[in-house]
């Protein structure tokens, strides 16, 4: 490698923030149109009377999804939710995507249909255009890289950094039931590795495996706040667990905050298999991740406007 091997510092050191962190050291913005950079879930333009919001992300075949027990169709549909997921938290529409993808040589051309059904699938769901992308070939298996454009009026942009004193932290679904998903199906996988013959055992835990393999983004309730007429001072979509996204949301707001283990919406499924497993349930609601339900803060006065709201 080109680095001083005497001045190295290992990424594990960092961690994903911290790198992305440490990246932003080197990022300068200089158009007058950028008006958000790193350190939100989107970046933001300022087209005029719209601003543009832009998210990426990437899923990585043995990083973010095994094929094991990831149907394509479903990774397809994924891939976009997660991406759409960071414009609703910013109190923006989707309205485009573009995809890259690539891909060994072992998988078919059926393969890829069945990636590109679930993409037009969530296309579909949420009225976005796939209007582009890349392909390529890849030797260490499938890579699918999604790009989010979305827009809205500047002033109802929500950021991490709103957050105030004596607000309000909502959340708009149960936690850690994607999570115990997983843990099912890294399960069940190693039981089928064992013994092939092994039927998987599944029953009364629908809900789970769905949140975790066909996630849905919160469009609705970002209708929904539009309906009731507010507007949350932070917002953050929950990826990577909800004691991660709050701690991003104090920090660039600079306050503190309180959460109540009682008030911790987790689905009687999650708390099922948890308590098999002799797991705290609190614990995957805080860490597990990828619920992609939406954090955000309101002033307690908006409190009576929302409470009824299930």
């Amino acid at each position: 490698m080109f680095e001083n091997e005497n001045n190295r510092t290992e990424l594990g050191e960092l961690g994903e923030f911290g790198l992305i962190k440490h990246i932003g050291q080197f990022v300068e913005l200089n158009n007058d149109e950028s008006v958000k950079g790193i350190g939100d879930d989107a970046a933001v333009i300022d087209f005029g009377k719209q601003q543009c919001v832009v998210s990426s992300d990437m899923l990585i075949e043995g990083v973010h999804f095994d094929l094991t027990f990831t149907p394509l169709k479903h990774l397809g549909y994924k891939a976009v939710v997660v991406n759409l997921s960071d414009i609703y938290s910013m109190n923006a529409e989707p309205r485009q995507i573009t995809v890259n993808i690539a891909m060994s040589n072992r998988f078919s051309l059926e393969a890829v249909e069945e990636i590109y059904t679930g993409i037009a699938l969530a296309c579909k769901k949420y009225n976005v255009d796939l209007i582009g992308g890349d392909t390529s070939s890849s030797t260490s298996g499938l890579i699918l890289s999604v790009t989010a454009i979305g827009r809205a009026k500047k002033e109802d942009l929500v950021y991490r950094s709103g957050a105030e004193e004596e607000n309000l932290i909502c959340v708009t679904g149960d936690l850690g039931s994607a999570y115990m998903g997983l843990q099912l199906l890294e399960r069940e996988k190693q039981v089928y590795l064992q013994n092939p013959d092994m039927q998987p055992e599944f029953d009364g835990n629908d809900y789970i495996l769905e949140r975790q393999l066909k996630p849905e983004a919160k469009k609705e309730l970002i209708e929904q706040l539009k309906e009731l007429n507010i507007k949350p001072t932070s917002m953050i979509d929950i990826s990577d667990g909800l004691a991660s996204e709050l701690f991003h949301i104090c920090d660039a707001s600079e306050v503190g905050c309180q959460i109540y283990e009682d008030k911790l919406p987790i689905d009687h499924q999650t708390v099922h298999i948890c308590g098999e497993w002799s797991m705290n349930p609190i614990t995957a609601a805080l860490n597990g991740g990828e619920d992609y339900e939406l954090l955000f803060t309101i002033p307690l006065s908006d409190y009576e406007k929302i409470k009824d709201r299930g």
